[in-house]
């Protein structure tokens, strides 16, 4: 029998690890644009491989003329 030993750091670490607060790392995780994080209790736990997700608040491309502005 095989055992996966999955390893999870905190958000502060995560932040750390990608260049943002650790609010915002909850924040995309209560979103669900960082893939595995876990929430146990008040804490959420991410995976040791994060990477920083896309920031969904901004559109990456300019609005093109006749779409809404």
């Amino acid at each position: 029998m095989e055992v996966l030993c999955v390893n999870y750091i905190k958000t502060k670490e995560a932040a750390k690890i990608c260049g943002i607060t650790d609010r915002m790392v909850e924040y995309h995780c209560s979103a669900g644009r960082i893939k595995g994080a876990k929430k146990m209790e008040n804490t959420w736990l991410v995976l040791v491989n994060v990477e920083k997700p896309a920031d969904g608040r901004y559109r990456s491309s300019k609005v093109k003329d006749g779409e809404n502005k």
